[in-house]
């Protein structure tokens, strides 16, 4: 019980109206660092017998990432994540097991970025590392 209310705070903090669905989809990927695609989230809440609709998770996620409560990590054009932890950091993704593992910050350096595009600044470096099982 403490966990959801602390999810509702949450959520209210952020301007979030806490809907009993978006309780049900925040209690399942803001309680712990994590990284779940939507049918992941879809699937876990289905099985605890949960009734809502694929438009409401999709939705949710939006919603949440507009919010700045997950990050939506893509991983290719048709593999997106949603990450509990919003600080900046970077990720390994593991094309044989789909599995996304956080990777600090401070464990990448660049010397430089390349030139940027005239009448733009950097907002922000993200890095996915491709890796697969050696075989």
């Amino acid at each position: 019980m403490e966990q959801k209310q602390n999810i509702e705070e949450r959520l209210r903090a952020t301007g979030v109206k806490p809907t009993s669905q978006r309780l049900e989809i925040g209690t399942l990927l803001l309680s712990r660092p994590q990284h779940m695609s939507a049918d992941e989230i879809l699937s876990q809440l289905q099985r605890a017998g949960s009734k809502v609709s694929k438009a409401t998770v999709y939705n949710t996620l939006k919603l949440f990432t507009e919010q700045g409560l997950i990050r939506e990590v893509s991983v290719d054009s048709t593999r997106q994540f949603y990450d509990s932890t919003t600080c900046h950091h970077h990720h390994f993704y593991n094309v044989d097991s789909g599995q996304l593992t956080d990777i600090d910050a401070d464990a990448l350096q660049f010397s430089r970025l390349p030139d940027l595009p005239a009448g733009t600044e950097a907002q922000d470096v993200e890095v996915v590392v491709r890796v697969r099982n050696k075989t």
